[in-house]
């Protein structure tokens, strides 16, 4: 069983900061790409950073210069930090990894999310 659990969603005003966690755990053997998504009411899930197992990041152009991603291989665990937030930003959003299990399978796998409110 492999489980991800987010943390650290809120809700915050307009120009405001959060930070997200997301920590894997269970049967992992390795950890490739972990990511964050974002699925705001009515709209599609979106990308909003990834990172490699080496530390290489990825944005959508909204986010970037605002939002960063870092990660903790020791502690299999992924950050957002969200800085000068915007009312669009309003989400659920969700972390990701892909990752291989003690049995050697591999695949993708999402927490359950974790609420973002921008108020205007």
């Amino acid at each position: 069983q492999v489980h991800l659990v987010e943390s650290g969603g809120g809700l915050v005003q307009a120009g405001g900061s959060l930070r997200l966690s997301c920590i894997a755990s269970g049967s992992i053997s390795s950890i490739n790409n972990m990511g964050w998504y974002r699925q705001a009411p009515g709209k599609q899930r979106e990308l909003v950073a990834t990172i490699s197992s080496g530390g290489v990041t990825n944005y959508a152009d909204s986010v970037k210069g605002r939002f960063t991603i870092s990660r903790d291989n020791a502690k299999n665990t992924v950050y957002l930090q969200m800085n000068s937030l915007e009312p669009e930003g309003t989400a659920v959003y969700y972390c990701n990894g892909d990752l291989r299990d003690y049995g050697g399978s591999y695949g993708a796998y999402w927490g359950q999310g974790t609420q973002v409110t921008v108020s205007s």
